[in-house]
């Protein structure tokens, strides 16, 4: 037994998306389910913080924060050729992600000071990883990433003492930056992500590169981010706000006309990644719509933009990076396929009460239930090659 532990240990640090996308996995199906089925849209020991402040840190530092850990400590090592990092620091990166879960899992206001501290230091982590190799490779294409983190451990203190202080308002604008800096990480990762599995699917031989988008239009959507958030920093306006959001939602729907590329434009992996920007694009036009007065769309635009494009994009990334850096070729099952559908599933039974047309207690329950599903289904075609010894891989 001991030997299988460690083996399973050897093949799960092998690299980090194979530790961090099943955390992150089994997080994003726990969190939510417990919130709404066990809870009751309530946690047992909170004191004055509204749940819905825990609700979406979680989702945001915690489900997302483990795929972005995977993410960023498997791809930057990837584009720069410098080495993976070592077992033992994805395993202190992932105890140190794991102290503040259970913190937030419970609500557990007391021990808000050691959650945030243990959350923040996953992220200077990460900052300081990504600057090390951005530095030794002297490339600067890490730059927009290194702005974004620091965006998020900005977030995470002011957040965390907003907390402590009870300061509901200034939690609830951090949190909206938090989502908004996730988003910005978003985009950047769909502009590398998007041309190279385009274009292995164009030329599976990959003898040439057919798919070339608009270079000017790369960073577009994180710029007019950055402009948001800087007007919200600012004091703009409710107005300014709303037509801010939605020309960065239109610069992710740009994203997504960009990508159509004749019939393979109807391939899971480019629907998953097009799908992703999309209700990312969504998201925001319909939170810039609430912010210009559209009574109700502001929540439910925030919904679409965290639950939808976040969460395809999440679930895009596990399945496609999880085939690539598994040994497998591209080419997502119908159980994939059945996973997005539960997690867009979950997202129209969430946005729906807003217009009324579903009431919004029991959609609440049946939306979390769908998008419980959506990572099980992905853990579980997943996990025999993630927890298996590394045989070769197949990289983009």
């Amino acid at each position: 037994m001991i030997r299988a532990g460690k083996a399973l240990t050897a093949a799960l640090t092998e690299e980090a998306l194979r530790l961090f996308f099943p955390l992150g996995a089994v997080y994003a199906a726990l969190w939510p389910f417990a919130w709404t089925w066990v809870f009751q849209l309530d946690l047992p020991l909170i004191q004055a913080t509204p749940p819905s402040v825990w609700h979406g840190h979680e989702m945001i530092y915690g489900a997302y924060g483990a795929a972005l850990l995977g993410f960023i400590l498997t791809a930057v090592p990837e584009w720069t050729d410098t080495p993976r990092p070592a077992p033992r620091l994805l395993l202190v990166l992932a105890c140190l992600w794991g102290i503040g879960r259970m913190v937030g899992l419970f609500g557990v206001d007391w021990a808000n000071a050691l959650a945030g501290l243990a959350d923040m230091a996953w992220l200077v982590a990460l900052i300081g990883f990504v600057g090390r190799v951005a530095w030794r490779a002297r490339t600067a294409s890490l730059n927009g990433f290194l702005l974004w983190l620091a965006a998020l451990l900005g977030c995470e203190a002011v957040l965390r003492w907003a907390i402590g202080a009870q300061d509901v308002a200034l939690a609830q604008t951090a949190l909206r930056i938090a989502v908004l800096s996730f988003s910005a990480l978003l985009a950047l990762a769909l502009a590398r992500i998007t041309p190279p599995i385009t274009n292995r699917i164009l030329d599976p031989e990959r003898k040439t590169a057919p798919f070339r988008p608009h270079p000017g239009k790369r960073h577009l959507a994180p710029a007019l981010i950055a402009v948001c958030i800087g007007a919200e920093l600012a004091g703009a306006s409710s107005a300014v706000l709303g037509y801010l959001s939605i020309a960065a939602g239109a610069a992710f729907m740009d994203r997504v006309a960009e990508s159509f590329i004749g019939r393979q434009f109807f391939r899971l992996e480019i629907l998953a990644l097009s799908g992703a920007a999309a209700l990312a694009g969504l998201g925001l036009l319909l939170w810039g719509a609430g912010r210009l007065g559209a009574p109700g769309l502001d929540v439910v635009g925030l919904h679409v933009l965290g639950m939808g494009g976040l969460g395809v994009g999440v679930l895009g990334v596990f399945s496609i990076a999880g085939k690539l850096h598994t040994g497998q070729e591209l080419g997502l099952s119908k159980r994939i396929a059945l996973a997005f559908a539960l997690l867009l599933l979950a997202v129209v039974l969430r946005a729906a009460p807003t217009f009324g047309v579903l009431p919004p207690g029991p959609m609440h329950g049946l939306a979390s239930l769908a998008w419980a599903a959506a990572f099980l289904i992905w853990l579980r075609a997943y996990w025999p090659a993630f927890s298996a010894q590394p045989a070769g891989e197949a990289r983009p």
